[in-house]
C-alpha cells in the first residue's frame, strides 16, 4: 500500500484570481489581506495559512553545548465563523527530569479592518497558559483575542530544547490550504541527520554548507601565594554547519474522507532522525538506523526491558488462578480477564511504564505499559510463550520509519502454533484477538528476550459478524408491527457492549427509536451482555406507523426498513487515501414479512449478486413470494480491513449497486 506518492496538481490548481502579494514579516498585515472574502483557490475555506516560517537551528552554550533552538512565525487568515478554532493554539513540550523544553510565545496580534482603518489587538498575558498532557509533555496555549469574520491572526513562537537530538517535525500541509510554507534546518558537521517526508506532494529543496565558528572561553588559577589570578583564555573552533531549507506554495487543504485511519498520515511533512555524530577526536556513534536496532533500544529502557523481569507480586494470585487450568486458551483468558478486572487503565499512553508494573499491580491503576507488560510477564509466569509488540495508536500516526518515538503503545502477543493471539488488558471489553480500535493501525514490532524483532500484522482478518433475524406484518392502513433479534461478534459486539454502557437503558431506546424511523420499542432484551465471548445479543418487539407509504391505494415498503442504507460513503472521484474499515464484517438480514389480507404483490426488488474482484467483498440479495409471507435474505461482506486507492473505483460502484438494491421498493396492491 502507497503512502508516498505524487499528487496531481491539476486536480486542485483551479483558475483563480491573481494571490494577494505578501510580505513575509510580522506586523506588516496589509489592508488586501484583511479585505479578502475568501481563499482565490479554495472558497470552501474556512481559514488559510498565508504563511508560516520556521527555523530550527543547533546553538552553543559555554556550559550546555549544542541544544537546539526552534523560531516559528505563522499569518492565519480566518474567513468564516467556522474557522475561529485557529483563534486557539497549542506547542507541545516534553518536560521531564532529563528533557525539560521551554515554550514561548511572542508578538500575538489579532487584526482587523474597521472603517477601512487597521485595528490591531495584542494578545495579553492572561491569554496564554500551559496545560498537562502527560507524564511526558505539556503545552503552551495561547487563545487570540477579538477575532471576527475577515480576521488576521500572527504570532511567534519559540522552543528552546536542551536536547541536540531532535528537530521537529514540520507539517506542509493543513486542513485549510497553505499559501506559503518554509522550514529551515541548521545543524554542525559533527551531527549527520537523516530527513524522512511524506504525503502526496513535496516541498522544494535547497542545501547549503556555511562556514560558522564557536568561542570557548576558559579560566587558569595561576601564580604563586599573593600574586595568584585568574587568566581566561578563548579558543575558537571552526565548523561547517549544513543548512537545508524546505519550501511550500500553494499547499492545498487536506480534506478528510469517509473511512480514514488518520487523516495525518497523508499529510506533507518532514520529520528528521538522528543518525551518527561525529565530533573531534571522538569515535563515530550510531543512533538508530533500523527498526531492529530501534527495537533494541526501547527493550534495554529501564522502564522495559526490566520492567518484564520483574517478580514477587502476582505469583501467588495467578496459582490460585489457574488452579487446574491447563489449555492455553484458558490460560489466556483466565490471566486476561483477572488484568483487566484488577488494574484500570488511567488514560496515558506509553510503551514506558509510569508506575511500574508491581506498583501499578498494588494501586490498582497505572498506563499502557504498565498493564500490558504486567499481562505479558503474567502470560510468560504461566508457561506461555508470550512477547511485546510495539504499536503506533491511530490518532498517533502509522509508524513508516525506523525511529524511537513512533511508537506509543504496548500490546502483548502469545505464539501459537497456528500463529500469533494478540490481546490488550486496558479496555474492559477486549478479548483475544479482539483489541481496542485504536490499536487497529497496520503493523506492529514484537520484541523478544534476546532483542530481535517481527514485524506483527495488526488489522483482523477473521469477520465481524452483525446478523439480523427480523418478522413483520404490515396492515391495510400501512402500519407495521414486528420483531428483531440482532447478534454481534467480535469487533461489532465489542462497539455493541461500547454503546450499551454509554447510556442508561431508557435513552438507548429512546436514541434507537428516533433513529429507526420513529418506531415504539417495547419487550427490548439483552443477552450476553458481560459474557464477552460469546455474541451480543439484543431482542425487540416494534411498531411503527411512517415505514410505509400509501399512495393511490397501493403500499410502499422498503423491506429493510430502518436497517436499509440509503447514503454512499464513497462519492469522491478520485480517492486520494486507503479506505480504512478497521475490521471485516460480515452484515446479514434473515427478513420475513406478512402482507395484509386483500392484498397482492404488484412489485419485488429482482435478486442480485455483486463480487468484487480479488475476493473483497460481495453483496446477494434475494427474495420470494409464497401466498401473503415474503422471505429476504441479505448479505453484505467486505473480506479486507484496508481497501487501496487502486480499488477505490470498483468499491464506490459495488456500494452504488448495494444500496440502490437496499432502497428499492415492494410494491403491493389491492387484489
Amino acid at each position: 500500500m502507497k503512502i508516498i506518492k505524487l499528487f496531481s496538481l491539476s486536480v486542485i490548481l483551479l483558475i483563480a484570481p491573481k494571490a494577494i502579494s505578501q510580505d513575509f514579516r510580522l506586523g506588516k498585515v496589509s489592508v488586501a489581506e484583511l479585505e479578502q472574502k475568501a481563499h482565490p483557490k479554495d472558497t470552501s475555506a474556512v481559514a488559510a495559512i498565508l504563511y508560516k516560517k520556521g527555523v530550527s537551528r543547533m546553538e552553543f552554550d559555554q556550559n550546555d553545548g549544542f541544544y537546539m533552538l526552534t523560531d516559528v512565525e505563522t499569518r492565519v487568515k480566518i474567513y468564516k465563523k467556522e474557522g475561529y478554532d485557529w483563534a486557539n493554539q497549542a506547542v507541545w513540550y516534553y518536560n521531564t527530569n532529563n528533557l525539560k523544553e521551554r515554550v514561548f510565545f511572542s508578538d500575538a496580534v489579532t487584526y482587523n479592518l474597521v472603517n477601512g482603518k487597521i485595528e490591531k489587538t495584542k494578545l495579553k498575558s492572561d491569554g496564554s497558559f500551559d496545560e498537562v498532557l502527560s507524564k511526558y509533555r505539556g503545552q503552551k496555549k495561547i487563545t487570540m483575542p477579538n477575532i471576527k469574520e475577515g480576521s488576521v491572526i500572527e504570532f511567534r513562537y519559540t522552543v528552546r530544547s536542551p536536547s541536540d537530538a531532535m528537530i521537529r517535525d514540520w507539517d506542509f500541509q493543513s486542513s485549510v490550504p497553505v499559501n506559503y510554507s518554509e522550514f529551515k534546518v541548521a545543524y554542525p558537521e559533527y551531527y549527520v541527520f537523516k530527513p524522512r517526508q511524506k504525503g502526496y506532494i513535496f516541498p522544494k529543496i535547497t542545501t547549503l554548507k556555511n562556514p560558522k565558528s564557536i568561542t570557548i572561553t576558559s579560566k587558569e588559577r595561576g601564580g604563586n601565594g599573593m600574586a595568584a589570578k585568574t587568566e581566561f583564555y578563548s579558543d575558537k573552533v571552526d565548523y561547517i554547519e549544513t543548512e537545508v531549507t524546505y519550501v511550500a506554495q500553494d499547499f492545498p487543504a487536506l480534506k478528510d474522507e469517509s473511512f480514514v485511519n488518520n487523516i495525518d498520515n497523508y499529510k506533507s511533512s518532514v520529520e528528521h532522525e538522528l543518525s551518527l555524530t561525529h565530533f573531534p577526536n571522538r569515535p563515530i556513534k550510531e543512533y538508530s538506523t533500523d527498526w531492529n536496532s530501534v527495537v533494541r533500544t526501547i527493550y534495554e529502557y529501564e522502564d522495559f526491558g526490566p520492567e518484564l523481569n520483574k517478580t514477587g507480586y502476582f505469583e501467588e494470585d495467578l496459582k490460585k488462578l489457574l488452579a487446574g487450568i491447563t489449555t492455553p486458551e484458558e490460560k489466556m483468558w483466565v490471566i486476561l480477564n483477572h488484568v483487566k478486572s484488577n488494574v484500570k487503565w488511567n488514560g496515558y499512553t506509553g510503551y514506558g511504564c509510569d508506575s511500574g508494573v508491581k506498583k501499578a499491580y498494588k494501586e490498582k491503576t497505572g498506563n499502557i505499559a504498565d498493564i500490558n507488560l504486567m499481562l505479558t510477564a503474567m502470560l510468560r509466569h504461566s508457561g506461555l510463550t508470550a512477547n511485546p509488540v510495539l504499536v503506533s495508536t491511530r490518532s498517533n500516526g502509522i509508524a513508516l520509519f525506523p525511529n524511537r518515538t513512533a511508537f506509543n503503545y504496548v500490546i502483548a502477543a502469545v505464539e501459537t502454533p497456528n500463529g500469533y493471539i494478540l490481546l490488550d488488558a486496558t479496555d474492559k471489553y477486549s478479548t483475544p484477538n479482539v483489541l481496542p480500535f485504536r490499536t487497529l493501525n497496520w503493523l506492529g514490532r514484537l520484541i523478544r528476550k534476546d532483542g530481535s524483532s517481527e514485524e506483527i500484522d495488526l488489522m483482523p482478518k477473521k469477520a465481524s459478524n452483525d446478523i439480523v433475524f427480523m418478522n413483520y406484518d404490515i396492515d391495510a392502513e400501512g402500519h407495521v408491527k414486528g420483531k428483531t433479534r440482532r447478534q454481534c461478534s467480535d469487533y461489532n459486539a465489542m462497539i455493541t457492549r461500547e454503546n450499551f454502557e454509554k447510556l442508561k437503558e431508557e435513552e438507548y431506546l429512546e436514541k434507537l427509536e428516533n433513529n429507526s424511523g420513529k418506531i415504539e420499542i417495547s419487550e427490548y432484551s439483552r443477552t450476553n451482555e458481560k459474557d464477552l465471548l460469546a455474541p451480543a445479543i439484543e431482542t425487540y418487539s416494534f411498531t411503527g406507523n411512517n415505514l410505509c407509504e400509501l399512495i393511490g391505494g397501493k403500499i410502499y415498503v422498503n423491506p429493510m426498513l430502518f436497517f436499509a442504507k440509503d447514503k454512499n460513503p464513497f462519492k469522491q472521484d478520485v480517492r486520494e487515501y486507503p479506505v480504512d474499515f478497521g475490521y471485516p464484517f460480515l452484515d446479514k438480514y434473515n427478513i420475513t414479512i406478512k402482507i395484509p389480507e386483500g392484498y397482492t404483490v404488484e412489485t419485488l426488488p429482482a435478486a442480485v449478486a455483486y463480487n468484487m474482484e480479488n475476493n473483497l467483498g460481495s453483496f446477494k440479495f434475494n427474495i420470494a413470494a409464497n401466498d401473503n409471507v415474503l422471505q429476504l435474505s441479505i448479505a453484505h461482506q467486505i473480506n479486507e480491513a484496508i481497501v487501496t486507492t487502486e480499488q477505490y473505483e470498483m468499491l464506490k460502484e459495488y456500494y452504488k449497486g448495494m444500496i440502490e438494491k437496499q432502497t428499492e421498493k415492494i410494491v403491493l396492491k389491492r387484489i
